[in-house]
């Protein structure tokens, strides 16, 4: 045998046994795809697709791709953002991350899921040594999943909450307020003991939060008992989130025509009625005068990346999976400039909702705006709440706002469970062929679960917890996961040929045939056209240089968690930096795991070559898009027909191909099949 054949690299799926030297040397196996095979193969790769499930329609998808990025950041943290960092001036560096880092991640994502119909793990299979990015994927959203839904809980306490007359978060007159108590007025500050001084005052929307709530606890260290309240709050949060998402995107593909829709509209009366309020004007100028000089801090670079980046739900796996259940010529480039731009256009328009309120909470309460302007939930369940109860008929303001934040969590929450469920059925599918008969079991199963583990946030102590998970879970090993995606798509993907190139040592090609080139031309399947140099530049360079930026800078200015005046023990940060390497330590996990139980080939090169060379079923899930992309068929286990998978048979390189062969097409690589006639 040549050298060049005996230190080939083994396929996917094939052992590298003692074959003589003429059947190694034969050539690549034909694909008989004509007659009754070629119709059989449809009908089973549909059926399965069927089974899998698929959007109802464009729209369908385009409203859950609404869903899962507009979410509460949007509301209650942007327009916070927006203030603190200079105003109007701060959607400068804004617009300017999004073009570079949220959009072509987001883009990204999504004709990643579109070309393979496959969830968040499944789609690995480019390059099986990085799997552990898609499980990292699934950790961090299980964890967001356990706390979100808690927050969902909240929400529908306050919304039960508003069905009274007068708020109960609005007078010191109950029996968990406490004598430092005070109802600010724009003429005078009246305290149910007027012998408290003014720096000891609580207003009774913080003391209704704390005190009725939450039953705030002193520390993490106690705990305390379950809130029925919460705890059945909770539970029917995760029964709403079930009903969302049992029939998977047949049943979600419906609810996304309300939940992503209905909070504009709320969004839109309550704009109508927070302008026509005093003080309003004061409040939404407060918003967007701009403040130029906060653009040389790099605070503001680090908040405007960080809000787009987290905003659009890049690296979660969501993206990946709403757009696996899509059609395979879906103009996805279309849709991800839609999405981001409506994304934020909503937090800007948010923030005209939230400040007109404000401005009219400040003028009524005689407080400096700068002073009753909170973000997350302390706008969401204090500051916001007492403004609405000055207002006339404050319980249907109350009961508008909470519904809002209700619908605008639950759709990013089914979305989240959805993906993990779907990565879930893709990975047993292998194992239980008919895995999504069993699809509702499942979801029963995970919502079950889900609402088990959040109980301990059902606590006095729950806030810390909650505080805890939101803060570590998705912090740094979201940041982690992104660069890698990036880093792979973009350097690490490439078909076998270009490998056969690159193991040659070839090395002035190998800018040629980057991962990135590689993708364009898969998505060039898709779209029917060339994506341009922008989104190459992007995933190559730029969007992993924005995404290094950040990770950088919360190192930098990591300091000790904190929960209002509560600063977390190191036990207890430890245990959030657990949440973190839960997630990050299962990518170099596997690659070990790979390397030593499943890669193929004598040495470690050639098991490395393997590892990140894509498998056998990589690519589209349909034999007839897998032609229009140049890859090989899939078998048809019904008909027993069977495809080339790649030009490296019984460990050796069959026909290798020409290198000015390779360029004249463009860069996929196509493995050229023989059909029967």
């Amino acid at each position: 045998m040549s050298e060049s054949k005996t230190n080939g690299v083994p396929p996917h799926g094939e052992e590298k046994d003692n074959v003589p030297e003429n059947e190694a040397s034969s050539p690549p196996p034909t694909v008989d795809i004509s007659g009754s095979h070629k119709k059989e193969n449809k009908a089973s790769k549909g059926q399965e697709l069927k089974a899998r499930g698929t959007w109802g329609g464009q729209l369908d998808f385009i409203l859950a791709l609404i869903g899962f990025s507009v979410g509460l950041g949007n509301v209650w943290r942007f327009p916070y953002l927006c203030y603190k960092n200079g105003g109007g001036a701060f959607l400068i560096p804004y617009i300017i991350m999004l073009a570079l880092a949220g959009l072509p991640m987001f883009a990204m994502e999504l004709g990643f899921g579109q070309f393979t119909s496959k969830g968040c793990i499944g789609i690995w299979t480019m390059a099986p040594l990085f799997k552990g990015i898609g499980i990292a994927m699934c950790i961090i959203t299980a964890i967001v999943c356990v706390y979100y839904n808690m927050v969902i809980a909240y929400t529908l306490f306050y919304f039960f909450a508003s069905f009274n007359k007068v708020m109960p978060w609005s007078g010191c007159d109950n029996y968990w307020n406490t004598e430092n108590c005070t109802i600010n007025t724009a003429n005078n500050s009246r305290s149910e003991n007027d012998t408290i001084g003014f720096n000891e005052t609580t207003r009774p929307s913080q003391e209704f939060w704390n005190n009725y709530v939450l039953g705030r606890s002193e520390d993490m260290h106690h705990m305390g008992p379950i809130r029925w309240q919460l705890c059945l709050c909770l539970l029917l949060a995760w029964i709403v989130v079930f009903l969302c998402i049992f029939k998977g995107v047949k049943s979600s593909g419906k609810v996304v025509y309300f939940t992503a829709t209905f909070p504009y509209v709320v969004l839109f009366i309550l704009f109508i009625r927070g302008v026509t309020l005093p003080g309003a004007a004061d409040g939404v100028l407060f918003y967007i005068k701009p403040d130029f000089s906060k653009l040389s801090d790099a605070t503001v670079w680090k908040d405007a990346a960080v809000q787009i980046f987290y905003s659009l739900g890049a690296a979660y796996g969501g993206l990946h999976t709403l757009a696996s259940y899509n059609k395979f010529h879906n103009n996805f480039q279309r849709d991800a400039i839609i999405i981001a731009l409506i994304n934020c256009g909503t937090s800007v328009f948010a923030g005209f909702v939230i400040f007109s309120v404000i401005g009219f909470m400040a003028h009524d309460s005689g407080l400096p705006i700068s002073e009753v302007a909170d973000s997350g939930p302390g706008l969401a369940f204090v500051a916001y709440p007492e403004a609405l109860a000055r207002m006339p008929v404050s319980a249907l303001w109350s009961l508008l706002f909470f519904f809002m934040l209700f619908t605008l969590g639950l759709d990013s929450q089914f979305v989240m469970l959805e993906t993990l469920i779907t990565a879930v059925v893709d990975e047993l599918k292998e194992y239980i062929p008919n895995v999504y008969a069993y699809k509702t079991r499942i979801t029963i199963g995970a919502c079950i679960l889900g609402f088990l583990l959040g109980l301990p946030m059902t606590t006095n102590g729950g806030i810390y917890l909650l505080t805890l998970m939101d803060n570590y879970s998705a912090g740094f090993s979201l940041l982690v996961i992104a660069i890698l995606e990036c880093i792979v798509v973009s350097w690490v993907y490439c078909d076998q040929e270009r490998w056969w190139f690159w193991c040659g040592s070839r090395s002035g090609t190998f800018f040629m045939f980057t991962g990135a080139s590689q993708f364009v031309q898969d998505m060039k399947v898709i779209l029917k056209f060339d994506m341009n140099w922008y989104w190459r530049a992007c995933w190559m360079f730029i969007s992993p240089a924005i995404l290094l930026f950040i990770f950088i800078f919360f190192c930098v200015t990591y300091g000790p968690l904190t929960y209002q005046e509560y600063t977390y023990p190191p036990a207890m940060e430890f245990l959030g930096w657990c949440m973190v390497l839960a997630a990050v330590l299962v990518i170099p996990g596997y690659m070990v795991y790979f390397l030593l139980a499943k890669a193929k080939g004598e040495g470690i090169m050639q098991r490395l070559a393997f590892s990140v060379t894509p498998g056998e079923d990589w690519g589209p899930a349909l034999n007839k898009h897998r032609l229009e992309a140049g890859y090989p068929l899939l078998p048809d286990i019904e008909s027993g027909a069977t495809g080339t998978s790649s030009p490296l048979q019984n460990g050796s390189f069959v026909n290798p191909p020409d290198y000015n062969d390779v360029i004249s097409k463009g860069g996929n690589g196509a493995v050229i099949l023989e059909t029967s006639t």
